[in-house]
């Protein structure tokens, strides 16, 4: 960029536009670079993690978020840049918790051996059942890898949080009465309280697809004006009043001060109700034009997203989770998608 300030002998009006050029590509680097898209490997007939890795470069994909740690994919991800979410998957989240040492070994086979990879964060734990029987490893599991990276010297660098999906609230409507769940507190709670106190972010995979779709416009990001008015805040779409109604719960619960990130966020092409190929194309594209700004509660943007998910998969089950990804198998990009 140094180049666009030393114009030489050029008329000062190209020196000016030059700089502006420059400015503006920056402005597009840093909010392009908002968006990641997660990379599921459950399928049989994914492309090798060398390909997918050129792949993210190709469509200039700038971050990723990695549901485990095989370490083929991180060898391949060394020295890409593509900023990184990795994952502690739910079942060594036991395994986590119960050893300082265990936690360790974890960061050091799959943190500390991998100096080329760019960690953004740590998510510890996905989706686990505020009720279930993993959900007193989480908080311990956080704890443990936390301090493993504080001891590395890498907490300025790697937060870790953990990942919810947006059926712990108990109210949604409007998103300012928004509220968890009662059952869910037990476990939220203290999880809030370490990452306000560490000041990490909270995860959060937010689908409109599973929640109402009698007004797909809303759902879709394409309604014409307001489509619920709270107080006075106005929705247009279902994904703001969502993201919103989280933020409501958080300050009820103590975590005001923290900041959301959407770690999934899709819409199947195949497999169910209203999933064809122009709605998950409409979905998508409107998604990440969206996230460059806030949400009518939280107007800062942007809203750092991660599209779900790279490429179909067939290993999964039933058929509505096989048809998430942006991208065949083979590579050939499903549909028309801009991630700038």
């Amino acid at each position: 960029m140094a180049k666009l300030y030393s114009v030489g002998k050029s008329a000062p009006w190209m020196g000016a536009m030059l700089l502006l050029f420059g400015l503006l590509m920056a402005s597009l680097e840093i909010t392009g670079a908002q968006i990641g898209v997660c990379y599921g490997r459950n399928g049989n007939d994914l492309p090798a993690p060398g390909e997918v890795v050129a792949l993210y470069n190709q469509y200039n994909i700038q971050r990723m978020r990695l549901y485990d740690t095989r370490q083929d994919a991180l060898q391949a991800l060394a020295g890409s840049n593509i900023e990184l979410i990795l994952g502690v998957p739910n079942d060594n989240l036991q395994n986590i918790a119960s050893s300082q040492a265990n936690a360790d070994s974890w960061v050091q086979d799959n943190i500390k051996n991998h100096p080329n990879v760019k960690f953004r964060y740590i998510a510890v734990g996905n989706e686990v059942n505020p009720t279930g029987g993993q959900a007193g490893f989480v908080l311990p599991a956080l704890q443990n890898i936390n301090n493993a990276i504080s001891s590395a010297g890498l907490s300025n660098q790697i937060k870790v949080s953990t990942a919810i999906d947006t059926g712990v609230l108990g109210v949604s409507y409007p998103p300012s009465s928004g509220a968890f769940k009662s059952e869910a507190l037990s476990f939220l709670d203290p999880i809030i309280r370490f990452l306000v106190n560490n000041n990490s972010p909270l995860l959060v995979n937010l689908y409109t697809f599973f929640s109402d779709l009698s007004n797909m416009n809303y759902a879709l990001f394409t309604a014409p004006g307001v489509v619920v008015q709270d107080g006075q805040l106005g929705y247009k779409n279902l994904f703001d009043a969502i993201l919103d109604a989280v933020y409501s719960a958080l300050e009820r619960a103590g975590g005001s001060s923290l900041k959301i990130v959407v770690s999934e966020s899709g819409w199947p092409s195949a497999g169910g109700t209203q999933t064809t190929v122009d709605n998950a194309r409409t979905y998508n594209n409107n998604l990440i034009q969206h996230v460059k700004g806030g949400t009518p509660k939280r107007p800062t943007g942007p809203i750092e997203t991660y599209v779900f998910a790279m490429f179909d998969e067939n290993n999964k089950s039933p058929e509505l989770e096989k048809h998430w990804g942006l991208f065949l198998p083979n590579k050939q990009i499903k549909y028309q998608i801009n991630f700038n």
